[in-house]
């Protein structure tokens, strides 16, 4: 069965078709992102810009296009955070419905994380007691349990290009500027440290822990210990400097910082020695649910 989902974030519109199996990954048929780089275009009132509205526009007008092209059982249109908690979001639906005729769907930020964490739960090969951790570009998701639903679901505002445009204005960024959001971070996650039960073990599922990983040396790791010690040389760099490092796009080098903090912050608060980089998250929980549904 071929399905495919249409994630619409800060960075890009990104459709994935598959083919979908029971009892067997999804294999990739067909992959196009098509660029809306939001970071920059929140207006302090909480809106999208008028050029981040067209943007998005275009962005999913190219994909879809390409899609129906290659057209599948079901297509899932979802709308993250960025556009999902955007004033203007009824706007940037109207304009997209009516230049492409599709509907942006959006979910919760602890639905979010639970479908994340279906997808880490079916990646691996036996069940196990699991943490995840996703940074994306607004929010945080992080969920943990032992069984096929997580045992908690959260959803906290520490996406990396939200902290860096509260935070992080200068590149490169003062000392005090980097503690700054280490100690937002640490306030919002230390509450959580007394519910998550353990031993887990921890993944991070998102393209922030797969880029740290890559500039800390490993491609499926993460080091607490390494990433301590990147954290000053990566705020010692412009965006540019962060770009030409191994594994990061130029498009996230500017938030890259803020991912780093918040990933060291939130290791050290939860006493995470290291975590493991998943390659299943949000996108293949949406079409690993969607198979079941349509299989009844």
């Amino acid at each position: 069965m071929l399905l495919a989902v249409l994630d619409v974030g800060s960075n890009s519109a990104h459709l994935q078709v598959v083919d979908a199996h029971h009892r067997r990954a999804p294999e990739p048929v067909f992959r196009l992102k098509a660029p809306t780089l939001l970071a920059d275009s929140v207006t302090p009132d909480g809106a999208l810009s008028p050029d981040g509205v067209d943007r998005v526009v275009a962005a999913v007008s190219r994909t879809v296009e390409a899609y129906r092209r290659r057209p599948a059982a079901d297509l899932i249109p979802l709308a993250t955070a960025t556009i999902r908690d955007a004033t203007n979001n009824a706007e940037i639906r109207r304009r997209v419905r009516e230049a492409t005729g599709i509907e942006l769907r959006s979910l919760s930020g602890e639905d979010e994380a639970r479908l994340t964490y279906l997808a880490v739960r079916r990646w691996l090969p036996r069940p196990e007691p699991l943490l995840l951790l996703d940074i994306g570009g607004m929010s945080m998701e992080l969920a943990a349990g032992a069984g096929e639903r997580p045992d908690l679901a959260v959803s906290l505002p520490l996406g990396a290009g939200f902290l860096t445009r509260r935070y992080l204005p200068e590149h490169p960024a003062p000392r005090a500027a980097v503690d700054r959001v280490r100690r937002h971070v640490r306030t919002a996650v230390t509450p959580l440290a007394g519910r998550l039960g353990g031993p887990h073990r921890v993944f991070g599922t998102s393209k922030t822990f797969k880029q740290l990983a890559r500039v800390t040396g490993e491609d499926t790791v993460l080091s607490r210990r390494r990433l301590r010690r990147w954290l000053p040389r990566l705020a010692a760099m412009t965006p540019a400097g962060r770009a030409a490092l191994p594994g990061v796009a130029a498009a996230r080098a500017r938030q890259l910082l803020a991912g780093a903090a918040t990933a060291l912050t939130v290791m050290e608060e939860l006493d995470l020695p290291a975590l493991e980089v998943c390659p299943w998250a949000l996108r293949e929980g949406l079409l690993l649910r969607r198979y079941h549904e349509l299989r009844g």
